[in-house]
């Protein structure tokens, strides 16, 4: 979900003179002053069967109610696949996933034939820092040439996941389309470092002396964003023996200094976790994609005024009526956004 700005009741009088208003314009006239709030709030929504995981891809405006701390908000647009998509494919390099690599670079080409001509793509790679091997493109084979480069690259630093998900989402910022819908398709194990001093020193040299993004650093962007975040999980047997030697050595190291969880990411944003195999891993993210697809973008304007930069949580849930119908419906959206 992000926050556009639209046209101010000023620009939208005297639009022909292209004039456009910002959010929160004032308006005075007569010695009295008005002011316009004529922000427009997007959110993303996924919805699907909890039993079968199958999406549901037939529903109403009228299906889905949005609430804004907690006050109901009315629906003013909704669509299903119209806005394209700006999606950066977030690859860890670290050693626990690179035997599985292969796998995602042989299947990358079809599975990007799933997006519209539209959507652009960009590839990053990171383990404690990031590199971007591809900007946003739309040329399919220029992205897949990129993932396949990822296949063959590798790194002994650590993976420290708050500073990829940060990077990511400052690189989405950059989007050629600023109305898309932004999304961060991240590959990994979900075996990340904790990012402490002693860590960083040891096994981030590519960071030159940069200070580390926190989680809290990193959630607050992608809320500031509109940016989901939806994972392809491929765990291997070096990732559960490093998760076991991670977690003994260094527990209160993690407690003062969260790693960042690719569920708890998927969460807070409204994202998807699908694990996967060897043999599974071009499937999982053709679905993954086609799952992107699927999602409702539900638009509103905020009944009340706040302050800018006020935190707002947002709860998107069916119907009363559908909830009875359709017991085993999921709803899956961001829980927040700052103004």
């Amino acid at each position: 979900m992000r926050a556009l700005t639209g046209v101010s009741l000023l620009g939208w009088l005297f639009a022909w003179q292209g004039l456009v208003g910002i959010q929160d314009s004032t308006l005075v006239q007569e010695g009295v002053t008005y002011r316009v709030d004529v922000r427009l709030v997007q959110v993303d929504a996924q919805v699907f069967n909890k039993k079968t995981h199958q999406v549901a891809g037939s529903l109403r405006q009228d299906d889905l109610h949005v609430y804004e701390d907690g006050v109901q908000q009315q629906i003013s647009t909704f669509s299903q696949d119209e806005l394209p998509l700006s999606v950066v494919l977030l690859v860890d390099l670290t050693d626990s996933v690179r035997p599985v690599l292969q796998a995602l670079s042989q299947g990358a080409h079809q599975a990007l034939q799933h997006l519209k001509p539209q959507d652009e793509v960009a590839v990053m790679v990171y383990s404690a820092s990031t590199y971007l091997l591809q900007g946003f493109t739309t040329d399919r084979s220029r992205a897949a040439a990129a993932i396949e480069k990822a296949a063959h690259l590798g790194s002994p630093e650590a993976a420290f996941f708050n500073e990829a998900v940060f990077q990511a989402v400052t690189y989405l910022s950059a989007a050629k389309n600023p109305d898309s819908r932004r999304v961060i398709l991240w590959f990994t194990d979900n075996v990340p470092n904790t990012p402490s001093a002693e860590v960083k020193a040891r096994a981030g040299r590519s960071l030159s002396g940069k200070e580390l993004h926190t989680e809290k650093q990193a959630l607050e962007q992608l809320f500031r964003t509109g940016t989901v975040v939806c994972t392809l999980l491929k765990r291997s047997v070096i990732s559960d023996q490093e998760e076991m030697r991670i977690r003994a050595e260094m527990a209160v190291d993690r407690r003062l200094n969260p790693p960042g969880d690719v569920h708890n990411y998927a969460r807070v944003t409204g994202g998807l976790v699908v694990e996967s195999s060897d043999k599974t891993v071009p499937a999982k993210l053709a679905e993954l994609v086609d799952d992107l697809r699927l999602r409702y973008t539900l638009g509103y304007r905020p009944s009340v005024a706040k302050p800018q930069g006020t935190f707002c949580t947002i709860k998107v849930e069916l119907a009363p009526e559908v909830k009875k119908l359709q017991k085993d419906l999921v709803v899956k959206a961001r829980q927040g956004y700052y103004r």
